[in-house]
Order: C-alpha cells, then structure tokens, then sequence
C-alpha cells in the first residue's frame, strides 16, 4: 500500500494561504527550496486539489525558462514537471505536464490509488487534504511552519468526526525560524 503525506508550508497560527490566497510570506530559504525540490523528486505521484493546481500550473511549466530563473528553480521545475500528478476538480477541463484529471469521488480515486502499486503519494491544497483527512487516509503529516501571524485565511487542518493520534517523527530547523515537524498517524 502506497503511503500519503500531506506536507505543506503552513504559517504560525495555522494557515496555509492568508486571505486572498496570499502565499507571498512563505518566502523558502535556498535550503528549505532544496528540500522541497528533494521531495518533489522522490514523489511517486502529487495529488492536488484545483487551487493549488492552478497555482503551480500557473508558474512551475515554465520557471526554468524564466529571466533570472536560480539553478534550485531550474531543477525544481523540472522535477515539477516530470513528476506524475492527479488534479481532482470538478471545474477544470484540463490538465497538462504528466498529469491526470480526476471529477468523480475524490475519496474513493485516492483510495484506490493508495491500494496500487508504486512510490509515496503526496497531497496537497485544503479542500482536496481535508477530505483525505476525514476519510482517514493520510498517514504522515509534514508541517513546515513559519515564523508568521497571518490572521485568518485557508487552515491547514480541517474540523474532524473524530481524533487522529500521530506519533512525531522528525523535526528539523532551516533558516530564518522555519521549523519542519513530521508526523506518522498511529493506527
């Protein structure tokens, strides 16, 4: 059975995008960059819900082609690029840069793909992580919190039926304050 990680930057007070969907105080460090890019590379397959779709689609296809654009974005969007991916919308049309598009249960595609074959699945945006969380999918939380008040915005965690006890597995500093925790759900 595949394992699903839902890892995301995610502010102090709990958020992972600020009002408006403001991503812009979630700045990573070069290290925390590689690491990122070091997860991306060894990510069987990415599940991503239609926001977060759309803001990576929107800038990764083509960032190493950019004016300016950094070695670590260089081969981070070609890790991007070639990493499998799933969007699941019910609004988009289409999908591009190996990737699948899903419209159905969102819950019933993520369990199936969890019984497959294959390497670490990764989750991201809320609406999408929410659901695998409420179902009991997801089997590692990795929080990558910054040392930042956003006040309000889109959670990291959604409200829950009933408690999910988590062991914690790793922990780690990169610069400027941002603390990576990594948990496995105990079950």
């Amino acid at each position: 059975m595949r394992k699903l990680t839902f890892a995301m930057n995610m502010s102090l007070d709990g958020y992972i995008a600020a009002p408006g969907d403001d991503l812009g105080w979630g700045v990573p460090s070069d290290e925390l960059f590689q690491w990122w890019s070091d997860r991306v590379d060894a990510t069987g397959l990415a599940l991503y819900g239609r926001k977060l779709w759309e803001t990576m689609s929107s800038h990764w296809p083509t960032a190493d082609k950019q004016p300016g654009a950094t070695p670590p974005a260089i081969e981070y969007a070609g890790r991007w690029r070639d990493m499998p991916k799933v969007v699941f919308s019910s609004k988009t049309s289409t999908v591009d840069w190996n990737t699948r598009l899903v419209t159905g249960d969102a819950v019933t595609e993520i369990t199936r793909l969890k019984a497959d074959d294959g390497g670490p699945m990764d989750i991201g945006g809320a609406t999408l992580a929410a659901a695998a969380m409420r179902a009991g999918l997801i089997d590692e939380y990795v929080i990558v919190a910054h040392p930042v008040l956003v006040g309000g915005g889109t959670p990291f965690f959604t409200a829950l039926d009933n408690w999910v006890n988590l062991s914690l597995v790793e922990t780690r500093t990169f610069p400027e304050g941002i603390m990576l925790t990594r948990y496995e759900t105990r079950r």
